[in-house]
Order: structure tokens, then C-alpha cells, then sequence
């Protein structure tokens, strides 16, 4: 039995299964692999997650009880749940992603959706056996009294469907994402955002990225539940339980990442860049192809800025790293090609015989994104909206000189924004104008805004972000 448990969506590794049936791991990355890599060895944490894959299921068929670690793998204490694959499409793609996403990320097209019909209510349905697979795993692992952290908007039902099985547990929830304001989060189907709401407020500690999101997340609370809500000590007492309700900003670990940047393959990426690039000032950006990230209108900015500063021609390039997502969804599909049309367009209309005014690139590779990092002169990071957006952390912590222009609907900007460039997301000309002053903002003011940005960035890295949330949870106690 475990005293601290965590509960997502996505685990610490995944498998491939080769041509003749050898089945070989892969290990994860992320903020939360990396905060428990230092402190699951301490706590002895177990990690409980979903199979993701075919390959997935079948290494956890073979392991008793879905324990990886009790297979002989090396993933520290690891539970795998093998959820039909089915269920877990609905659950995942339909539930998660294709509506608590959008509705948090303010991305429907409102005109013609959602429009919750009876197949959303099959998908519910899902969502609800999909949590369901968690709490009963989470019950069955648990010690008494244990601490278990559940993370994410996949997983909102399963605080209260653990807090049924198992009373005495202390449960965090955390949402990575945005919340949506009542009026927006409103658009679900009442009883789903009922349950979904009440699903959170049984765990002890609900955590945010940010104030905004927290703040949200209680108004919610309020107007849709009735709930008495304390804005001051941020609790919510709702049918005669209270819950505390905290705001922990997700950092980078600085010294881990200049070390892995620092490594040969990454040089290797450095050189391959500069002899592409050669002495031509930079502007980053480095994204999933998601649609709350806005990608389209950065192009569409470069592409104004490229427009009103000839001078510029031929002395910048725009790097723009836009790794696929979710391509199982329409939608994503859709936008991967727009971000690709609006890409050749600007080729088109600007590229000459020696200059590539643009380098786009939709392979996912990490080495080459830290490469990017330290070569940025500019980083663009423009989200229609983020929970927090690690990107804009990272970035000042690898590169010696690069100024940020941030997005205020990113999380980060709560941080950063004192010294980013700060723009508003919908405004092409506005983040045109932030471009170019990036571009020629002085050598003493570019580097003091980007030591500052560093620090801020550093301030609560993975490691201390899991055990102020352990903490809470210990203070809730009293």
C-alpha cells in the first residue's frame, strides 16, 4: 500500500511492440515526470495511469495487476490501467479533449457549436467508467490516510468517486489548463457541469496555475452551484464540506535544463541552425500545432511585421517549430493545414534566392527545440489562452538574449508579463509593433528584462511544485 499517490491521464513511459513482438519502453518528459523523478524516490509515490496505446495494453496484460515496476521494468512504483479502448477514445478524445478542453480554452465556434445530443451523452457515460477505472485503482493502492494528487481535466470526476470509496483518503486535484468564467463554462449541459464542478470540490486542495484561473474556478462554483465561496481565504463550502482551494505556479528546473541543453546532440542542432540561419537575428517560436495556441496569427503578425519594416529583409528568420497534436480530430487536422498554408504564403511573397525569411518545421524534436532556445534572439508565444505555458520559461532560461513577447492570456504573464513584451493575442498589427521592438530593444535592457524573466521562471520548479501541493494537503489536515 502507497502513502502518496498520483493519478493522470498520460504516465512516465509508453511501448512500442516491433515486428517480432519485443516490446520496448519508452520514458516520458514534462513537468510532472520531472517533479516526481526527484520526489517519488523519497515519498515512494505511486503513479497510477491510463494504457494510451495497443502497445500500451499489451505490456499491461503482462504485468501483474498492471504494475509495471512488479514486471521488472524500471519505472519506479508504476500502475498501468488497461481501459477498453473504446471507453477510452469516447473518454479522452470526445470527452476531454473535444469539449472540457474547448470550454476552458474558449474555442467553440459558438454559432455552430457544441450541441450536446444523445451521443454525448454516450460519451459522458464513458467519461464517467474512464474516471471510474482510476478511483477504483486509486482505492485499491492507497494506504490509509494516504495523500493522492489526481491531475487534470481528464480525470474531474474522480475525486468525489474516490472520496466515496475511500473517506479517509486526503485528495488534491490540479488543473493544468485555464478555467472557463461562469458565463462560458455555462455551455455544458447543467447536470454535466454540475457534476464535473462537484466532482472537484470533493477533493481536500484544488490547485491552479494561476490567481485568474483559481478565481474562475470559484465563480463557478458560485453561480452554478450556490456554493459559499471565500475569495479572501479561497475556499468553497458547498452541501457542508470546504475546499481549499490553491495557486501553485509551475516552474522550470533551470540547472536540469542547461544541463540537458548542453549536451552533444543539442550542439550538434546549434551548428546545423547557424549554418542555415547564419548571422540573421532570430525569432522562436516552439508549440503543438493545438488550437489554443494561436499559431496562425503569429505567422500572420511575422508576416505584417515583414510588411511594415522592409529594412528587415533579409537580416531575420522566423523559426517556427509546430509539432502535431491531436490529429485524430477533425479540427486539428484543419488547423495544421491553415498554419501550413499561411506558412507558404509568406514564403511565397518574401523568400529570395539567399534568404528563407521563414523555417518551418513540424517534426517533434526536443534536442533541436533547446537548440532554438539558445540561438532565440525573440520568442513569440502567443496562446489565445494557456493555463501556464512552460515554453515562455524555458525560453529565458536557455537563451543569453532573448526577449519575450507573451500573450496576457497565457498564464506565464501573471510571472512574466512585468518583463515581457506583453500583447493581446487577436491584435496581428499590436504583435507586429511587439516583434519589431524585440527586435531593436537595447542590449542592457534586453538582457536585465531576460535575467529577471529567468528568475521568475525558476521560482517553483517541478520538484517543489509537487511537495507544496503534499503540504497543502498536510496543512488542510490541521
Amino acid at each position: 500500500m502507497n502513502s502518496v499517490l498520483v493519478a493522470s491521464n498520460r504516465g512516465p513511459v509508453s511501448f512500442t511492440v516491433s515486428d517480432d513482438g519485443v516490446l520496448t519502453m519508452k520514458r516520458g518528459g514534462g513537468g510532472l515526470v520531472s517533479g516526481l523523478s526527484g520526489v517519488g524516490k523519497d515519498l515512494g509515490v505511486l503513479w497510477v495511469c491510463a494504457a494510451l496505446s495497443d502497445d500500451d495494453r499489451s505490456a499491461v496484460r503482462q504485468a501483474p495487476g498492471g504494475r509495471l515496476d512488479h514486471a521488472g521494468y524500471d519505472t519506479g512504483a508504476l500502475r498501468m490501467l488497461d481501459i477498453p479502448a473504446a471507453t477510452f477514445h469516447r473518454a479522452y478524445n470526445a470527452v476531454a479533449n473535444s469539449t472540457l478542453w474547448f470550454v476552458n480554452h474558449l474555442l467553440y465556434d459558438i454559432p455552430n457549436t457544441p450541441s450536446f445530443g444523445s451521443r454525448f451523452q454516450r460519451e459522458w457515460e464513458s467519461y464517467r467508467d474512464y474516471n471510474g477505472a482510476f478511483a477504483l485503482a486509486l482505492a485499491e493502492e492507497a494506504a490509509h490516510e494516504a495523500r493522492v494528487m489526481v491531475q487534470d481535466y481528464h480525470l474531474t470526476l474522480t475525486p468525489a468517486m474516490l472520496r466515496a470509496e475511500r473517506p479517509d483518503l486526503r485528495i488534491a486535484h490540479f488543473s493544468h489548463t485555464p478555467w472557463a468564467p461562469p458565463e462560458y463554462f455555462s455551455l455544458l449541459p447543467d447536470e454535466v457541469a454540475r457534476e464535473v464542478l462537484e466532482g472537484i470540490l470533493a477533493a481536500d486542495h484544488a490547485g491552479f496555475l494561476t490567481a485568474r484561473w483559481a478565481q474562475a474556478f470559484m465563480d463557478c462554483c458560485r453561480a452554478l452551484l450556490g456554493a459559499d465561496v471565500d475569495g479572501a481565504a479561497r475556499t468553497v463550502t458547498h452541501e457542508g464540506r470546504t475546499t481549499r482551494v490553491g495557486v501553485h505556479a509551475l516552474g522550470v528546473d533551470g540547472e536540469a535544463l542547461r544541463r540537458r541543453a548542453g549536451e552533444p546532440d543539442v550542439e550538434s542542432h546549434m551548428s546545423a541552425l547557424r549554418e542555415q540561419v547564419g548571422d540573421r537575428r532570430l525569432i522562436v517560436r516552439i508549440d503543438r500545432t493545438e488550437l489554443s495556441k494561436n499559431i496562425v496569427r503569429g505567422l500572420l503578425s511575422y508576416r505584417e511585421f515583414l510588411a511594415a519594416h522592409p529594412e528587415w529583409h533579409g537580416r531575420v528568420v522566423h523559426l517556427a517549430f509546430a509539432y502535431p497534436s491531436r490529429h485524430d480530430l477533425p479540427e486539428y487536422r484543419e488547423y495544421t493545414a491553415s498554419v501550413q498554408r499561411c506558412a507558404q504564403e509568406i514564403e511565397h511573397e518574401y523568400a529570395t534566392e539567399d534568404w528563407d525569411p521563414l523555417i518551418l518545421n513540424v517534426d517533434d524534436d526536443y534536442p533541436r527545440s533547446l537548440a532554438a532556445y539558445r540561438l532565440a534572439d525573440v520568442l513569440l508565444v502567443n496562446p489565445i489562452r494557456d493555463g501556464m505555458n512552460l515554453v515562455a520559461k524555458e525560453g529565458p532560461v536557455l537563451s543569453p538574449r532573448a526577449a519575450l513577447v507573451l500573450s496576457r492570456e497565457a498564464g506565464a504573464a501573471a510571472e512574466l508579463g512585468e518583463h515581457a513584451l506583453l500583447v493581446n493575442p487577436y491584435d496581428v498589427c499590436g504583435t507586429a509593433d511587439a516583434l519589431h521592438r524585440a527586435l531593436v530593444m537595447p542590449d542592457d535592457e534586453r538582457a536585465r528584462r531576460r535575467e529577471l524573466l529567468a528568475a521568475a521562471a525558476t521560482a517553483l520548479p517541478p520538484q517543489r511544485w509537487l511537495a507544496e501541493q503534499l503540504d497543502a494537503l498536510n496543512y488542510d489536515l490541521g
